[in-house]
């Protein structure tokens, strides 16, 4: 594993790291990308996987977005439109050092700016792997049908970005107005729907965060997308063997689309 560093096209400086490719020839390249309020290693899991797809022969990108981990920004200027601008710095690295197929793994919110780049990724990408998916804004943090979103998103809180300017999430993360207010125009099921490439979702069936009947429509509804459940789990695969059978299910499916090509 090597640390490296990203320039979003802003100017916002990103930590990174690099796990070559250690498994014989090349099957392509992965970008992880984290949820909210998580970074790099989102909870270790992105560090196993990366290790995993290294040794069966992908060169893998993971960083952090702006206001996360060791990257530059603020919480409170942490935005949507900021972390597409940061996916853009991303693929413009992979892309300047390899050639491979390009594929995404989005881990919760991270799903947000990897649907709605999908436009400008179409050409690029090869396959896209969804852990536990944000699509729908209004049903998650607008109007909160899950327990995490009512206690995160409650009236009281959004009532603290006209007093304070920004909200915490789960007692460590701020949330700025400008963030709140994407929530309302941002569609990311839309951008997930209208997009061609191969994809598979894995989430589990007691997410208490964000919804996996949503998610689990949006696969039925569409083309060339594989549908895994982590019985039981909640939010983030929330023992180490619900881990484990996510970064096992994701690998394979990747592995295999390689073996394929």
């Amino acid at each position: 594993m090597q640390r490296v560093e990203l320039t979003s096209i802003d100017g916002v400086r990103l930590e990174a790291a690099v796990h070559p490719a250690t498994g014989g020839e090349s099957r392509g390249v992965v970008i992880q990308m984290h949820g909210i309020n998580a970074n790099m290693t989102e909870g270790g899991m992105f560090v196993r996987l990366a290790d995993r797809l290294a040794s069966a022969g992908f060169h893998v990108l993971r960083f952090s977005f702006r206001g996360h981990g060791g990257s530059g920004g603020t919480q409170r200027g942490a935005t949507i439109a900021g972390e597409l601008l940061d996916l853009q710095a991303a693929v413009e690295y992979v892309e300047a050092r390899s050639s491979g197929r390009l594929s995404i793994v989005a881990s919760s919110f991270g799903a947000v700016s990897a649907s709605i780049s999908l436009p400008w990724l179409t050409d690029r990408i090869n396959r896209l792997v969804l852990w536990n998916p944000v699509l729908d804004l209004w049903r998650t943090f607008l109007r909160p049908e899950l327990p995490w979103g009512r206690e995160n998103f409650s009236p009281d809180q959004q009532k603290l970005l006209s007093v304070q300017g920004f909200l915490v999430l789960d007692g460590e993360f701020e949330v700025g107005r400008v963030m709140f207010e994407e929530f309302h125009h941002y569609r990311p099921l839309d951008f997930l729907m209208a997009s061609a490439v191969p994809t598979l979702v894995v989430h589990g069936d007691r997410d208490t965060a964000v919804s996996y009947e949503i998610a689990q429509q949006a696969a039925d509804a569409r083309p060339d997308t594989d549908f895994h459940t982590v019985p039981g789990s909640d939010h983030g695969f929330d023992t180490r063997e619900r881990e484990d059978e996510a970064i096992t299910v994701t690998a394979k499916w990747l592995v295999d689309d390689g073996d394929r090509a």
